[in-house]
């Protein structure tokens, strides 16, 4: 049995923890796929590994995974308009695409480049077998995608699911299952 420190150290996961930090080399699952059900559809709010994070899927089919506020004055992206391939913020008009790069900023004359100095906090995203799979570690080319057998398998073939299940330290946790289909 752990005492009541290593309990703590192996069950915190939020950014600075060891646990976090661990889990933070690895691809994790963050959501299903039609959690983002099509191109300009809704931001979605995703807690993953203690972090408040946005995802969406943009025009072009991509989806991004930002952190919750908005690098200028820290509104809610949640509350931003998905468009035009890019993310914006309802606060001052930002727009931020999948990468996190700001790609319009319409309080600023056409001739600034300041938009070019301003980069929302992104995470990288792979789809497979209908799970949003995220990256949230500090390389800056993540490992592969596990060669788990559910992520083997043809599209279509499998199905995901995602539920809560209580967790008796911190809140609830978000677990994903995936089985070939019969």
């Amino acid at each position: 049995m752990l005492n009541k420190n290593d309990n703590e150290t192996v069950c915190r996961v939020g950014p600075g923890t060891p646990m976090g930090r661990l889990m933070r080399e690895y691809w994790v699952p963050a959501l299903l796929s039609r959690e983002l059900p099509g191109a300009d559809s809704d931001p979605v709010r995703v807690l993953l590994l203690g972090e408040q994070l946005i995802a969406f899927r943009d025009t072009n089919g991509t989806v991004g995974l930002l952190q919750n506020n908005c690098p200028h004055r820290g509104a809610s992206l949640f509350f931003g308009r998905n468009e035009a391939a890019g993310l914006r913020c309802v606060y001052h008009g930002w727009k931020f695409d999948a990468d996190g790069n700001c790609i319009d900023m319409p309080n600023e004359p056409a001739e600034s480049d300041f938009k070019q100095k301003i980069k929302a906090v992104a995470y990288p995203t792979q789809e497979r077998g209908g799970i949003v799979w995220a990256y949230l570690g500090p390389r800056t080319t993540p490992p592969p995608l596990p060669a788990l057998e559910a992520n083997m398998l043809p599209d279509g073939q499998g199905v995901a699911h995602m539920g809560d299940l209580p967790n008796w330290s911190v809140a609830q946790q978000r677990t994903v299952c995936v089985r070939g289909a019969h």
